[in-house]
This record gives structure tokens, C-alpha cells and sequence, in this order.
């Protein structure tokens, strides 16, 4: 017989995976929706441009996810908190802003507007086994032959899914291989994600999630703003106050950035590390699925096959994890701690922001 509070801690549980299947619902159609506000902008044309061009859905976008991320985390960006930061800490969450708020996210945008949302989807599915294999090489981590298959196996999907793409325009001779730019670009962005990844794991693991968060959205943002300045000219964000974009942008902004994050660290808070990791693993089926209901974009026989294998390599990363936890007596803890909270986030691809 159940006791009420058994009952309780149940229902409290329970809520928070809910929070985070929610949350995984709103990050995973991201994509989707990004490439779909671009569509609607080339019907409304401001003097022959689109208002809602992807660099401009970026900008606005990081902008929203600054406030939102001030009101949730605000608390922690405090002078005695930021002046226990050393020199080390400073160049390193440089380093990460610059990596992975600005190049990463700028790659991925420009690949939306190259190759399809699912290509995206999939290709950037060689971040978590990149991380698993510098996190083993730099970082000297203990991984599981699960954990490693499944390595392997995303990885084998991905590079299918950029060789198996049939002939098309905008495709680069490498090796005498024709690859698709667009991929290639997700590829370099999710390069640029590891890195900063790595970098975050072994100087930046004690830091408050909310001053990393903070800086690195606010700096990424400047630098991103300037560098297509300097690439694409002064002109290149003449409607970025437009009236449509932002009407759109508060739509966007409203329900994947300050829905989803709510979402996400509300469901952090009752959730366990596994659960968080098998809910966050579920991130590019969403996505392919939600291609195909928002854009229509049915997957092509290359995804098929490399999608299929990265649906094998989540399985083996899961018991990977899943195992790791029982080792160390951990499957019914909860995520506490901000190198938790991290490594969840980071495995996750592309949210929106």
C-alpha cells in the first residue's frame, strides 16, 4: 500500500520528467520553426528584403534568451560571486562565449538556410561522440563499452548521412567527395560546440550555471552582431527593428525561449541524471518529426540510414549511462549540482537560442 508520501514524492517526480518531455518538445522543433519564420518573412518583403532573415531571428533571438536568462538566474550574477572568478576563469568563459554564442550558432544558422532541417538534425549528432572521445583523450574519462559502441555508431550515422546526400548545388570537392556545405557547416558548428565543451568541463565545472549562462549568451551576441557586421555590411541589419520581426520574434522567443528554458529547469529540479539524459536523448526524433509536420520535409533514404544508426547509438549510450549511474549509486539522486545540469544540456544539439 502506498503512503501519502510515498504518494506525493511519486506525483512530485513524475511532474518534473513531464516538465522535461515538454520542454524536449518545444528545443526539438527549434529547427523547424526557425527555418518556417524565414519562410514566412520571404512572403512579407521589406524594399526586396526579408525582415525574418536568419541572421536577424539569431540576433533577436539571443536577445530574448538574455532576459529571460537574467530574470531565472540574475541572483547569481552578484559582485562577491563574480569576484571569486580568477584571470583562468575569465579567458575561459571568453573562449566558450566566443565558440559556442557566436561560431557555433552562426554556422548552424547559415546551414538552416543550405540544407535541410533534418540534415541539420543528424549531422549534429556527431557532437556527443566528438565530446566522449576528447572528454576520454584531454580529460583521461573512464567511459563504458556501451557508452563507446554508441560512439561509434553515431558516428558511422552521421558520415553516412553526409555521403549518402545525392548529387545537388552548393556541394565541395573534399578528397573526391562531394559534400554538401550546409552539412559541412553543421559539422564545423558542432566542432566549435565540443571544444567549448571540453574547455567548460575542465576549467569552468564550479562555476554557477547562471553567470556561464549570462556571459555567454551576452558576449556570443556582440560578438556575432560585429562579425557579420564586418562580413555582410552595415546594411546587413537594417530590419532588425522591424515591427514584423518582432511580433514574430516575442511569438518565437516567448514559446522556445522562455517556455522551453522554464520548462527545462523546472523539470531539472525533481528530475534524476539518467532521466534527464533519456528525455534530452529523445531531441532529434522530435525534431525529424517535427520537420515533417511544420515544413513537410520527409526524410530522405540517406537519413533514413544514418538516423537509424544514431537511434542505435542513444540506445547504447543510454544503458552506457544507465550503468555508469548504478556504479556510482546515483540513478535516484537528484541533478543538484551544476556539472550535472551541464553535461545534460550539452547533449542535447541545437535549442533554438
Amino acid at each position: 500500500m502506498i503512503t501519502s508520501k510515498r504518494r506525493y514524492r511519486l506525483i512530485h517526480r513524475i511532474s518534473g520528467q513531464t516538465y522535461l518531455w515538454l520542454a524536449i518538445l518545444i528545443f526539438g522543433a527549434s529547427s523547424a520553426v526557425t527555418r518556417k519564420l524565414t519562410e514566412i518573412g520571404t512572403h512579407h518583403f521589406v524594399d526586396g528584403r526579408n525582415p525574418i532573415s536568419l541572421c536577424n531571428v539569431l540576433f533577436v533571438g539571443n536577445l530574448c534568451a538574455l532576459i529571460v536568462m537574467l530574470l531565472i538566474y540574475g541572483r547569481q550574477w552578484n559582485k562577491p560571486t563574480l569576484l571569486q572568478l580568477s584571470r583562468r576563469d575569465w579567458i575561459s568563459l571568453t573562449a566558450v562565449a566566443i565558440l559556442s554564442g557566436a561560431l557555433a550558432p552562426g554556422l548552424i544558422f547559415q546551414a538552416l538556410a543550405l540544407t535541410s532541417v533534418n540534415n541539420v538534425i543528424l549531422v549534429g549528432r556527431i557532437e556527443p561522440p566528438l565530446t566522449l572521445a576528447l572528454s576520454v583523450w584531454l580529460l583521461k574519462e573512464r567511459v563504458s563499452v556501451w557508452e563507446f559502441m554508441g560512439a561509434v555508431a553515431a558516428s558511422f550515422g552521421v558520415i553516412l548521412t553526409i555521403l549518402l546526400q545525392p548529387p545537388a548545388a552548393g556541394m565541395v570537392n573534399m578528397g573526391g567527395w562531394q559534400l554538401g556545405l550546409g552539412e559541412l557547416l553543421v559539422a564545423l558548428g558542432s566542432v566549435a560546440v565540443v571544444i567549448a565543451t571540453i574547455i567548460s568541463k575542465k576549467y569552468l565545472s564550479q562555476i554557477p550555471l547562471g553567470i556561464s549562462s549570462i556571459f555567454r549568451t551576452g558576449l556570443g551576441t556582440i560578438v556575432f552582431f560585429f562579425t557579420a557586421l564586418i562580413l555582410y555590411g552595415s546594411h546587413h541589419f537594417t530590419d532588425v527593428f522591424s515591427p514584423f520581426l518582432w511580433q514574430w520574434m516575442f511569438l518565437y522567443g516567448g514559446l522556445i525561449v522562455v517556455v522551453g528554458q522554464s520548462f527545462w529547469t523546472k523539470g531539472l529540479k525533481t528530475a534524476t541524471v539518467t532521466q534527464a539524459s533519456l528525455v534530452g536523448s529523445f531531441s532529434p526524433i522530435v525534431g525529424i518529426i517535427a520537420a515533417y509536420l511544420i515544413l513537410g520535409e520527409a526524410p530522405t533514404m540517406a537519413q533514413y540510414v544514418g538516423g537509424s544508426l544514431i537511434l542505435v547509438s542513444i540506445f547504447f549510450s543510454q544503458i552506457g549511462k544507465r550503468y555508469q549511474e548504478s556504479r556510482r549509486k546515483a540513478a535516484v539522486s537528484q541533478i543538484t549540482t551544476v556539472k550535472s545540469q551541464k553535461e545534460v544540456e550539452m547533449g542535447m544539439g541545437f535549442k533554438g537560442i
